[in-house]
């Protein structure tokens, strides 16, 4: 009785005739996420997109932080569809590293959520298991496999969420004129060594993706018993 009753609750209908699947309903919250108010996504705004019951979203996620979860394992696999592996490991690493980033950047406001928690879901679970694959096919023992797999992945997730950040025109204007002009005017006597290499520091407002990213698969390539 309980699986039927557990079944037919998964099909039913909206005030629109739509039967509501977590397909259906991931897709609605991932529009008012990305919509001008997304920062105020609940379950009402959720109802009315779908036009059903806000309570039937709680019939296929515990809560709001469940469907979050299933809304950035969306987008890991949107990420990830038709990934392959290449011939070498560090090809197949700096993919990996670029197609999270761009994912990242596609969608900044989960950007910090996808940075720090773990959807124990379908498609971060391929991740894994692609990611620990390529570190094994570099020759590394399993326990390093996953040691060297955190530290990259969480590398690559921390930085991309700061390349995501939403930032206002006059806050990225700010920025730039920090590093472009207000550094760079520091006097010698207070600020020597900032002052000696001011003319490289309009730099920093570029993004560290790409350096760390090399340095992180350099540091890899040394540590590996498969040479590169």
């Amino acid at each position: 009785m309980e699986r039927v009753r557990s079944v037919g609750a998964r099909r039913r209908k909206t005030r629109s005739g739509v039967v509501l699947t977590e397909d259906l309903i991931v897709d609605a919250a991932l529009r008012l996420i990305e919509s001008p108010s997304g920062d105020r996504l609940s379950v009402r705004r959720l109802g009315a997109e779908l036009g059903a019951d806000p309570t039937a979203v709680y019939r296929y996620f515990r809560d709001l932080d469940a469907l979050l979860l299933a809304v950035a394992d969306r987008l890991i696999g949107d990420a990830f569809a038709g990934f392959v592996p290449r011939d070498h490991w560090v090809d197949s690493l700096r993919d990996l590293a670029h197609s999270l980033r761009r994912s990242m950047r596609q969608h900044p406001r989960l950007a910090h959520l996808r940075a720090i928690r773990v959807t124990a879901g379908p498609h971060e679970m391929r991740v894994v298991d692609t990611g620990i694959g390529i570190m094994l096919s570099a020759g590394f023992a399993p326990a390093d496999a996953v040691r060297h797999y955190r530290d990259f992945v969480d590398t690559v997730l921390a930085v991309a969420a700061v390349d995501a950040a939403e930032l206002t025109e006059e806050q990225e204007a700010a920025e730039q004129e920090a590093w472009s002009r207000v550094y760079t005017s520091l006097p010698a006597d207070g600020y020597p060594n900032v002052h000696l290499v001011r003319e490289h520091l309009p730099s920093m407002y570029n993004s560290a993706f790409p350096g760390t990213i090399e340095k992180l698969i350099d540091a890899l390539v040394q540590a590996a018993p498969t040479p590169a």
